[in-house]
């Protein structure tokens, strides 16, 4: 399944770092990624691939929430299908 995860806080030192780190120990592919820093602001987006045998979905938002906390920033974990109907047209 495709999940999209968003990043969004204050720019510092090594965010996409530890957001990558972390889905690469959960098992969870990156296929995509974008990200800005508008003045000091941090904005990402990934486009994940998560396989049956990575961590599940309220797993890997656990550990993403840890990675907010240490980097000061707020990270949302959406199954791509929820994504796309919130979007559409």
């Amino acid at each position: 399944m495709k999940a999209v995860i968003t990043v969004i806080g204050k720019d510092s030192v090594g965010i996409l770092a530890k957001v990558s780190s972390a889905c690469a120990e959960a098992g969870v592919n990156i296929v995509e990624v974008t990200q800005s820093v508008l003045q000091d602001m941090f904005a990402m987006i990934m486009l994940v691939q998560i396989d049956k045998d990575a961590l599940g979905m309220d797993a890997l938002r656990e550990k993403l929430d840890r990675v907010g906390e240490r980097t000061n920033t707020k990270i949302h974990v959406m199954h791509e299908d929820i994504f796309n109907s919130m979007h559409r047209i």
